[in-house]
């Protein structure tokens, strides 16, 4: 059966893989382009495995202090422990400031309220070592939950901020196309308004020729009439 310690062994164990797996993204980042959404995701995504990270050692510290109350581990042996904790958050804390990350002030409102120390030695204290690694499970399934629904919460805003970015651009396009639908109807309106001027002229000067005919017309019907009537 798996003890308690050696559980919590395999919980370091696995924090350490994902720290390197979070070092490496960074590592990689730098070969994607700037200013382009495949590296935005890229570090959003490691912004997210750190929270995940900085979860986990806090529950391996909260775990590690019920192990010296209950298990017999050496002085030697928990130093060694709590080195390899104080080294692991170092790494995260600088990989954190690389990504510029905040120290989670507001870790609350995002994991739910911290569990304390007190807390974790009451829900012990009569345990036998099935009973600490069931605890120890219990308390990594409850933190794996809350940053679950952490994830959940942010694939979410982040569909809906997809679904308006893909509205706003549906929109810039449609204005688009209704100013070029604008500028067409303006220049053939002009075109229209050219050629009505150009027969509106036309007419005018069409207009005094035939008046100036029919004046002539009458003028040489009178002459005609008075050469018969005289002659």
């Amino acid at each position: 059966m798996t003890s308690p310690s050696d559980s919590w062994m395999r919980g370091i164990n696995e924090a350490s893989k994902l720290a390197e797996d979070i070092k490496d993204m960074i590592a990689g980042s730098s070969s994607l382009p700037p200013s382009g959404p495949e590296k935005q995701r890229h570090l959003s995504t490691a912004r997210r495995k750190i929270t995940i990270l900085r979860t986990k050692l806090e529950t391996l510290e909260l775990l590690l202090s019920t192990l010296s109350n209950t298990q017999p581990i050496t002085g030697k042996e928990m130093n060694r422990r709590q080195d390899m904790l104080k080294n692991l958050s170092s790494k995260v804390n600088q990989m954190a400031t690389t990504l510029n990350m905040s120290s989670f002030n507001n870790r609350d409102s995002l994991l739910g309220p911290n569990i304390k120390q007190d807390d974790i030695m009451n829900r012990t204290n009569g345990l036998d070592n099935h009973g600490l690694v069931g605890f120890q499970r219990q308390i990594i399934k409850e933190q794996d939950e809350g940053l679950e629904k952490l994830e959940e919460t942010v694939t979410s805003t982040k569909h809906i901020a997809l679904a308006v970015n893909e509205e706003l651009n549906l929109h810039t396009r449609l204005l688009d196309n209704l100013d070029q639908h604008v500028d067409s109807t303006d220049s053939h309106l002009q075109r229209v308004q050219k050629k009505l001027a150009m027969l509106n002229r036309r007419t005018k000067g069409g207009c005094s020729n035939l008046i100036l005919l029919v004046i002539a017309a009458v003028i040489l019907i009178i002459v005609v009439w008075a050469l018969i009537k005289y002659l």
